[in-house]
């Protein structure tokens, strides 16, 4: 496979549009999906794989260019791995504060030892909207879900998130550490050594 220099992300937020071109450095371009429509594509897959692919294909149809679409999000073991793939609109699409506390909510009797978590990413790069062999990639990251929000850093549910590791929150982390350590640069690292061999 050629050299890619441009990707779409099938993204129209701007934090991951961000953390992800952070850690695919400087020879290939990120741009938004944004830029090319406004429309996103109803997520009915029935896992992060699935609606990685999907995404991606939506993307590159909409741009014409490879495309890059992650699908990421939380599997608590205690809630038998929700919010999962609806990670993002576990609160009906009211925002990341009101998922927190939908989170929150439902933990709340749950002891210390069985609020085991994962983020989950799943990365999708399609070379166009047909391609029968896109280049999957995933990546978790394990710790557990606190009783309440700590740290600035991050969206999503980053404050809620114990990353052992580092002894904090992952809202607590540095930009640069957090993109070293998390599900999407454990995915990212396997696409981009991928990438080299391809």
């Amino acid at each position: 496979m050629k050299a890619l220099t441009e990707l779409v992300l099938a993204s129209h937020n701007a934090g991951k549009l961000k953390e992800l071109q952070a850690m695919l450095g400087g020879t290939v371009r990120l741009r938004s999906v944004g830029e090319f429509s406004q429309v996103e594509p109803e997520e009915t897959g029935l896992s992060f794989v699935e609606n990685a692919i999907l995404k991606a294909r939506n993307a590159a149809r909409v741009s014409g260019l490879p495309a890059l679409a992650d699908d990421s999000g939380l599997a608590v073991d205690a809630l038998g791995g929700s919010p999962g793939i609806y990670s993002a609109r576990y609160a009906g699409g009211a925002g990341d504060a009101a998922n927190n506390a939908k989170l929150l909510e439902a933990l709340r009797d749950v002891p210390d030892e069985e609020r085991g978590a994962q983020f989950v990413c799943a990365l999708a790069l399609v070379r166009h909207a047909d391609d029968p062999l896109p280049i999957l990639c995933e990546g978790l990251w394990h710790g557990r879900i606190l009783h309440a929000p700590r740290g600035a850093q991050g969206f999503g549910y980053d404050p809620l998130f114990w990353v052992p590791e580092t002894d904090c929150a992952s809202a607590e982390l540095p930009t640069e550490e957090k993109n070293r350590l998390s599900h999407r640069a454990r995915a990212m690292a396997l696409l981009k050594a991928r990438l080299e061999t391809a």
